[in-house]
């Protein structure tokens, strides 16, 4: 597994809760959090998905992440 980041628009716990179901129950993702006190809200995860895949997830729930 290797460890991404990106920046996201998810910005409150709430938006996390819409995020958090999507990440919570994959195979491929071993950890992740979200730090909403950076100014670019910093997704940190570790998966064997590609950064491609990941934006792909949150661009289904009606959020971004961009690879850093």
């Amino acid at each position: 597994m290797k460890t991404l980041h990106f920046k996201t628009d998810v910005n409150c716990s709430s938006c996390i809760a819409t995020v958090s179901p999507e990440l919570e129950f994959k195979d491929k993702i071993e950890d992740w959090s979200i730090d909403i006190t950076n100014p670019d809200n910093i997704l940190t995860i570790t998966t064997d998905y590609t950064e491609e895949e990941i934006k792909e997830i949150f661009e289904k729930v009606g959020h971004k992440a961009d690879p850093v």
